[in-house]
């Protein structure tokens, strides 16, 4: 706090009339150093993973039968390599154009060169099934933990009693590891994020891992813990329900289990998020929180975050009603609308590809045998030719017999 006087105003973090010096004076108060505790939980998480990839998920993996993808090798072409990792994975027609003249290749062969090139790059099943596993587990964990420490809070029933006594409210030992291990958490979410699956919502993924640390951040210095607790058990509730359901999606045999565990995490994400979310959180902190203080610069800040947290909902619960559109009209759900970013693209594209080889086959057997049937005909054409001729000279020579 001596390194950045201007930012830890007090005016800036607590309401009118409290200081830095009035929350010091308490027992069990959130200090802003305590935050530090993050940064090792964040490197802690980070080698756990490592080792929860190497030995907890292969065993369930094999469990649910993940799938594997076959890759095909790519040749090897100097020119298109070096395109490929300093231009653009994907070409335009022009780019195309050029690099015909350049390897002496046709464009099915330079297209089919790309496809197959990207195809080799696409996260595996092992990966994703890895990162959802990770995830699934964490989220379980801090949802139970977060409702065993809640469930018998006088503000986990009536969200008044989150500003009764607001600033100077005692934090628990619990709720103060559940707050660092979030944040932890979501810290090595962000760390990792150049390395995990990118994902059509790599975008907005990145906005809502800021969103909340600075979230956890700025509510713990503020004493907001209370219903930042309730912030947080509220997203875990489906969190580890999405996680789930994609680890049995990449598995063999769980079709129906993956679309009952969709459908369920649709529900309660929808009714979480868009309805409880507003109603609850937000109404709680932009209206009853009034009737505790006066509104100062963290009141707004805070306001704000959740409402980006909002925005985010929303734009997630569109690609989710998607998906349920898909599952009623088709029966099943055929991907998920935030999957890598071009992983089923291509999946798209190498079914086009094979198509594609496979017409090219077929085109060639066709010409083949279209020449043989044409063979065919013209031999059956001079033989039918040579019948009538022959048959066309027997009555001509029959005829004059008779006429002599």
């Amino acid at each position: 706090m001596d390194l950045l006087p201007d930012l830890w105003r007090h005016e800036y973090w607590l309401p009118p009339g409290i200081t830095w010096r009035d929350m010091e004076q308490m027992q069990e108060c959130p200090r802003p150093r305590d935050l530090l505790f993050a940064l090792p939980l964040a490197l802690g998480f980070i080698v756990l993973r490592l080792v929860f990839d190497r030995v907890v998920a292969p065993p369930l993996g094999r469990c649910v039968g993940l799938r594997s993808r076959l890759r095909m090798a790519v040749a090897p072409a100097t020119k298109l390599e070096s395109f490929y990792t300093q231009q653009n994975r994907q070409p335009s027609q022009s780019d195309i154009i050029s690099l015909m003249a350049q390897c002496d290749k046709t464009q099915r062969q330079i297209e089919t060169w790309f496809r197959h090139r990207r195809n080799h790059d696409r996260p595996s099943y092992t990966k994703r099934f890895c990162e959802a596993c990770w995830r699934f587990f964490f989220y379980l964990i801090a949802f139970l933990a977060g409702l065993a420490t809640l469930i018998n809070k006088s503000w986990f029933w009536d969200q008044r009693e989150c500003w009764t006594g607001y600033p100077q409210q005692p934090i628990e030992r619990a709720h103060f590891w559940y707050y660092q291990l979030e944040l932890g958490f979501y810290l090595s979410l962000l760390l990792c994020v150049s390395v995990d699956v990118k994902r059509k919502d790599f975008k907005e993924q990145v906005i809502h891992h800021i969103a909340t640390i600075f979230l956890l951040g700025f509510s713990y210095c503020s004493n907001y813990v209370r219903i930042g607790t309730l912030v947080m058990l509220l997203h875990d509730s489906s969190d580890f329900l999405l996680e789930s359901a994609k680890m049995f999606n990449y598995g063999t045999g769980w079709r129906k289990t993956c679309d009952t565990l969709f459908v369920i995490f649709a529900a309660v994400f929808l009714v979480t998020r868009l309805v409880v979310f507003p109603s609850k959180i937000i109404h709680t902190t932009l209206v009853l929180s009034m009737e505790v203080f006066e509104p100062f610069a963290g009141y707004y800040f805070f306001n704000l975050l959740l409402m980006v947290l909002q925005a985010l909902h929303v734009f997630w619960a569109v690609l989710i009603l998607r998906m349920a559109n898909k599952f009623l009209f088709l029966g099943k759900l055929d991907k998920d609308e935030r999957s890598d970013e071009e992983s089923e693209l291509e999946e798209e594209d190498d079914d086009k590809g094979e198509g594609e080889e496979k017409d090219e086959e077929g085109e060639c057997c066709w010409e083949r045998s279209k020449d043989a049937l044409n063979s065919k005909l013209k031999m059956l054409n001079k033989s039918f030719v040579l019948n009538n001729l022959n048959n066309h000279r027997a009555a001509i020579v029959s005829k004059m017999r008779k006429a002599r």
